[in-house]
């Protein structure tokens, strides 16, 4: 088949994999790795979600408010007792200034009689005025130590309040990524198709950690500078409304600036957080194949490519962060506006009269911690952005179509035989490409049934059927009768033992991977299966034998010692239904016929499906399928097809002639190879 015409399920697969996969196909290695454009930031509802998970942590929120109440009241009152020292103190140093013979009474009205009204209308506002008497330093003492009680026990109160809020954080980011964890579990193969790994890796990771951090940083610090505006604001009313409302013109000024640069920012942020999951997605994909990458000679264009999204990733992050930090220096220049006003008035006020001097400096005192909370949730506002940004993100994994349900009373099988049949089975990854239709296929007990066929015309998709991977188009699939979709899909694949040829390890010893097939396996039983397959002839050469460990990759064996390890991991299982995916695509010829003795002892009294391109490995097969475009084109023994002489004896007679067909490319023909 020419290079350039695709078969059926080669544009199937590309169009289940979606247009990012298609673009890597033709720019190169590595380009496959984009996802499909964001949409856009709908920051209220995402909120409101994302406050929405803290709903169990109730108990926790109503102690966190409790205490932030009290602490922020303690707070709020401290100014106001400290200028009572203030008070004290300037009474001290004017009352010394004064005659001891004198009343106050009577100092204030020989200052008026001399015309001196201003002075005479400040010392009449000194209420612990004494003339002649210095500071009552007793007085000031008994004052200070009571604040400073009053701020030992706000900051305990605070102290308190973070414990618990980091608790109940803590407890939703868990419950969080157990949510998305078991979402995982529920979501259908098409949709890990369609996505790279590195930026599904990148959702569930570094934007959970966001949303943790987020959370954590932003939710003590708005409960208490929202609470700390209200104290404040009542308590600059309480002193002086004049004053009160000159301070309360920065909210409109303040919450204008902060929406105007919140807006702009926004887009930066979900763009920062996009840049990252493809850039992740590139990493993961290059470093996993990396051999391939140096093999063929690509890593320049492995590095164009990272430096591509790393500068997509710079441009957003630095946008994100530097117009997100303008906020706090543009709050911070009108608040100090705010301050210079009020102490101008403040100190014209005191001077006529009207207010005392340790009022004054309560009210600049307040006066700062009021704009100081709009300061701070002005410049959460990035770290607010940036954590519903990655919220959203993990909603949308959330909120992807799962698979379809298992039944509410599902069927029980009892003795499983291993009879499959295929009842007019329609299935297509893309509605537009039809795959397989109208397919029947009975497969009896203990039969083995061999599929061959090229590249692309559905081998695989059939197995994958059988283990519903894919739901059905139309028709149904039985096993010993029982529709499988009637069953549990725990109870379909526990029944089924599949050795892929791309082989899966994970990160743990030899034994660990190969007992992975049957949990509770004792010693004896793994490591018979591991003598039945072989793998006891290379485990002894290893420095750890059976506990030595392998890396995620197995890299530290080779190929074929990792396809024999997922061969006795099947064998262990003992399954009724058994599915051989290429199984021994990766062993050496030798090996290959010390594992078909072994595959033949394993499919003894089971149903197995075989997926071969060597044609000498399934001549022992008792039913052998064509397959071309998805459908059945010839069936019948190794024997039988050959003297059809149909498309089973040209696969063979190809395979085992050593002949090369011509591809036709508009030149010349080149000469056949000679075969051996």
């Amino acid at each position: 088949m020419s290079e350039g015409v695709k078969t059926a399920e080669e544009k199937a697969a590309e169009a289940r994999r979606g247009p990012g996969a298609r673009a890597g196909q033709r720019h190169g290695p590595m380009m496959g790795a984009g996802v499909p454009a964001e949409k856009s930031q709908n920051f209220g509802p995402s909120a409101r979600r994302l406050l929405g998970l803290l709903r169990p942590e109730r108990t926790s929120l109503y102690a966190v408010l409790g205490l932030a109440v009290a602490s922020v009241a303690l707070n709020a009152v401290g100014p106001k007792i400290l200028g009572r020292a203030t008070d004290l103190i300037f009474a001290g140093v004017v009352g010394r200034q004064l005659p001891a013979t004198a009343t106050r009474d009577e100092v204030v009205q020989g200052l008026r009689a001399r015309g001196d009204d201003t002075f005479a209308d400040m010392v009449a506002r000194m209420h612990d005025l004494v003339p002649g008497s210095g500071i009552d330093f007793g007085a000031v003492g008994r004052v200070l130590l009571l604040v400073l009680a009053i701020y030992v026990t706000a900051g305990l109160l605070s102290w308190a309040m973070g414990w618990i809020l980091t608790g109940a954080v803590n407890r939703t980011v868990f419950g969080l990524r157990r949510d998305v964890e078991d979402k995982l579990n529920r979501l259908p193969l098409p949709y890990f198709d369609g996505q790279p790994r590195g930026e599904l890796l990148s959702r569930v990771t570094n934007d959970i950690d966001n949303v943790a951090q987020s959370l954590q940083q932003t939710l003590s610090q708005l409960l208490t500078s929202l609470l700390t505006v209200v104290a404040m604001v009542a308590m600059m009313l309480y002193i002086s409304p004049l004053l009160a409302v000159i301070a309360l013109v920065t909210i409109p000024v303040s919450m204008l600036v902060t929406t105007a640069i919140g807006k702009r920012s926004q887009r930066h942020f979900v763009q920062q957080w996009k840049s990252t999951g493809e850039l992740n997605g590139i990493v993961e994909e290059a470093f996993t194949g990396h051999q391939l990458v140096k093999v063929f000679g690509r890593q320049h264009e492995v590095r164009e490519a990272f430096r591509a999204k790393n500068d997509d990733l710079f441009a957003a992050g630095f946008g994100a962060q530097f117009i997100s930090g303008i906020i706090m220096p543009t709050m911070m220049f009108i608040g100090n506006l705010n301050y210079v006003v009020i102490a101008v008035v403040g100190g014209l006020r005191v001077a006529s009269g009207s207010m005392s001097l340790g009022d004054v400096q309560a009210f600049i005192q307040y006066s700062r911690q009021f704009t100081q909370p709009l300061t701070q949730v002005a410049s959460m506002a990035n770290l607010l952005q940036s954590g519903v940004a990655s919220a959203e993100r993990v909603f949308e994994v959330l909120d992807a179509s799962e698979q379809r349900p298992d039944p509410g009373s599902p069927a029980i099988l009892e003795g499983t035989r291993g009879r499959v049949a295929f009842e007019d089975v329609s299935f297509s990854y893309d509605p537009s490409h039809p795959l397989i239709e109208h397919l029947d296929l009975t497969v009896e007990p203990g039969q083995t049934v061999a599929i061959v066929g090229p590249t692309g015309a559905g081998k695989t998709t059939l197995v994958n059927l059988v283990m519903r991977f894919y739901e059905l188009d139309a028709g149904r699939i039985t096993l010993d009768g029982t529709d499988i979709t009637a069953l549990s899909r725990h109870t379909l694949r526990s029944q089924i033992g599949m050795v892929l040829q791309d082989t899966w390890l994970f990160g743990g010893t030899i034994r660990d991977n190969i007992a992975y097939g049957r949990p509770g396996a004792s010693e004896e039983e793994v490591l018979a299966a591991a003598r039945a397959t072989y793998v006891d002839r290379f485990v002894h050469s290893l420095p750890g034998g059976y506990d030595t460990v392998l890396d995620a990759e197995g890299g530290n064996i080779s190929a074929g010692e990792k396809q024999l390890i997922t061969i006795a991991r099947a064998f262990l299982a003992d399954p009724a239904l058994l599915i051989l995916d290429e199984a021994t695509s990766s062993v050496d010829t030798r090996t290959e016929l010390l594992v078909q003795q072994a595959m033949s002892a394993l499919r003894h009294d089971r149903t197995s499906f075989v997926i071969a391109h060597r044609l000498s490995t399934i001549r022992d097969a008792d039913v052998i399928l064509v397959m071309h475009d998805g459908s059945i084109v010839e069936k019948g023994s190794h024997a039988d097809l050959l003297a059809h002489d149909g498309a089973y004896a040209e696969l063979y007679a190809a395979q085992f002639s050593g002949a090369a067909v011509d591809v036709d490319t508009g030149d010349s023909p080149a000469p056949a190879l000679a075969g051996h």
